[in-house]
């Protein structure tokens, strides 16, 4: 998927991998991305810093105390997290974008280039998937009628035997009748 004479600098699996759902979002975290770019999380924050005219909340938005909690209890202690003193900042596929009008070295343009083709690609397949529920979905309605007395017969062989039907056979001291 990546353009003729594009050199690739970052498997696309370790892009994906850091990619996160957090309030309905896809997201990369501000320790990730310094990762990414190969520079300390504290130049990348003061950088958007200076420019926080360019992140609006759905390009950028810092975790919840709450968030950052959970996000830590699922992935156990980071190196990358420890001794923060404040939650970290997340950037959707926008805030990524943007991030390279500030960020300006070639490497940052090329990792942003990435970053951005797999958000592309996670959202191809989450489309993928949601065509493939909906289709399941259509065909359940469909061959629900045609279905009934095949499940309606399997219903009835699993009811219990009710205690007016006759007995075949000898009678047992336990049988009442």
């Amino acid at each position: 998927m990546s353009e003729p004479g594009f050199k690739s600098i970052i498997p696309s699996e370790r892009i994906e991998s850091l990619i996160c759902f957090l309030r309905g979002q896809k997201v990369i975290l501000d320790s990730d991305l310094a990762s990414l770019y190969q520079v300390e999380t504290g130049a990348l924050v003061r950088a958007v810093k200076r420019n926080m005219e360019r992140f609006p909340e759905d390009f950028m938005f810092q975790l919840s105390n709450e968030e950052f909690k959970h996000l830590r209890s699922q992935f156990g202690t980071s190196s990358s997290w420890g001794g923060r003193r404040y939650a970290p900042y997340a950037f959707t596929e926008h805030g990524v974008a943007m991030l390279s009008g500030i960020l300006k070295s070639k490497r940052a343009i090329q990792v942003n280039i990435e970053i951005v083709r797999a958000f592309v690609r996670l959202r191809k397949i989450l489309s993928e998937h949601q065509d493939l529920s909906r289709k399941i979905m259509n065909l359940e309605k469909q061959y629900d009628a045609q279905f009934r007395v095949v499940f309606d017969a399997l219903k009835q062989m699993m009811k219990p035997a009710s205690n007016s039907e006759k007995h075949i056979g000898f009678k047992t001291g336990k049988d009442k009748h």
